[in-house]
């Protein structure tokens, strides 16, 4: 049995407001009750924990793009490496997310899915909770590969999407194309008729080709910017149509190198907070500070806040979510319950689990995390469990 815990400060209640003098009492993996009171009356023995004048009290954050930390990455295909990636993130906040794959050989794939799968069967303690996983590649385009290996690369097909789920004991969840190659349709009406979010990303589609792919079923961009045809005054691209169509919910690297202060400002212009997720697209050298990574079999080189090939390619990012938290209020102004849409809300309603997480209410689970005016972590909550305390912090 988990302690009864109760935290008392400011938070963001289950619509999405902000309450000063609030608590959220956790009882075992789930939240019990929320309310409005500086000394509540409990009539159990809990622990208390007072949050620091300042600080606001958030749902857990959902990072649905995320290939690796501390030294680890997904494509390691171990256990090992899923523990480690798992257990260092809530220190930046988050409290579950996608494993995301890279474009490699299938095999490689296939062991990795098949690793994750195995894990998500597993208890997973003190730790942020594997959802479910990204697919990235090998669907997409060689003229947006990116970082993505493009010897790798192979047309979307069915046949081989249900190999990889196969292996994945249908733990896939959303899935990166170029709807724009041969078999995308296809194969973004079947992820449709599945129930898994077609995503359009590494893509070199026009304006006109991504509105047939939402005609299909695409109803998610792939960072925003990045990997994707830009806009034109002539062909919005992907880019564009992630701005204008309502369809599409959005992923933002906001760490000021994918995209720089001003056009994420722009861009939220269009997507506001209800179709805005927060992502880190992070690798295995986050934390670990500067120095040469790899990265899909490819070096990668680390220097001050930028991940890059050797031929000066982005590489992911090396992006903590609270600090694309902290990134975003700067660019954007957004208000604290923007944030809670999206860091946590809206990944949780598009990957249809927000009846137990994305917000702080009754009955979910108790994924909490607790933020300082300045976006450092003071606490994560992982269902129901304190799993990172900021050192030196007296509650």
């Amino acid at each position: 049995m988990k302690p009864n815990i109760l935290l008392v400060g400011d938070l963001i209640n289950e619509e999405g407001q902000l309450v000063n003098n609030g608590y959220v009492w956790m009882k075992n993996d789930k939240i019990f009750h929320v309310g409005t009171s500086d000394s509540p009356l409990i009539d159990e023995d809990v622990i208390r924990y007072n949050m620091p004048q300042g600080s606001i009290i958030i749902p857990g954050m959902i990072d649905i793009h995320i290939h690796g930390a501390d030294g680890a990455d997904f494509m390691d295909g171990t256990k090992e490496a899923l523990e480690t990636i798992s257990k260092v993130l809530p220190a930046e906040g988050t409290t579950s997310f996608l494993a995301t794959t890279m474009t490699e050989e299938i095999s490689v794939i296939n062991r990795a899915l098949n690793t994750a799968s195995n894990f998500m069967l597993e208890s997973q303690s003190s730790a942020a909770e594997l959802l479910g996983i990204h697919l990235e590649g090998p669907f997409i385009s060689p003229k947006r590969a990116g970082a993505q290996p493009t010897s790798f690369i192979q047309q979307p097909d069915v046949s081989q999407f249900n190999e990889f789920q196969k292996s994945a004991d249908n733990q896939i969840k959303l899935v990166t194309l170029a709807p724009e190659m041969e078999g995308g349709l296809e194969l973004t009406k079947y992820l449709s008729s599945q129930g898994i979010i077609a995503s359009i990303g590494h893509s070199d589609s026009s304006f006109v080709e991504v509105k047939v792919g939402i005609e299909s079923g695409i109803s998610h961009v792939t960072h925003l910017f990045n990997g994707m045809r830009g806009m034109h005054h002539r062909d919005p691209g992907v880019a564009g149509a992630a701005l204008l169509q309502q369809e599409l919910m959005v992923e933002m690297i906001v760490d000021g190198v994918h995209a720089s202060p001003e056009m994420i400002r722009l861009a939220y212009h269009s997507t506001g907070p209800e179709r805005t997720i927060l992502i880190t697209d992070s690798m295995r050298a986050k934390g670990l500070g500067e120095g040469t990574y790899t990265l899909g079999g490819q070096q990668v080189t680390v220097t001050g806040n930028e991940a890059r090939l050797i031929d000066g390619t982005l590489a992911g990012s090396i992006l903590p979510m609270n600090i694309a938290v902290k990134n975003m209020m700067d660019y954007t102004q957004c208000s604290w319950s923007d944030i809670a849409k999206m860091s946590s809300e809206n990944a949780a309603k598009e990957l249809q689990i927000f009846e137990r997480k994305g917000s702080l209410s009754v009955g979910k689970d108790a994924d909490i995390t607790v933020l300082t005016e300045d976006c450092d972590v003071l606490m994560t909550f992982c269902r129901g469990e304190l799993v990172y305390h900021r050192k030196g912090e007296r509650v």
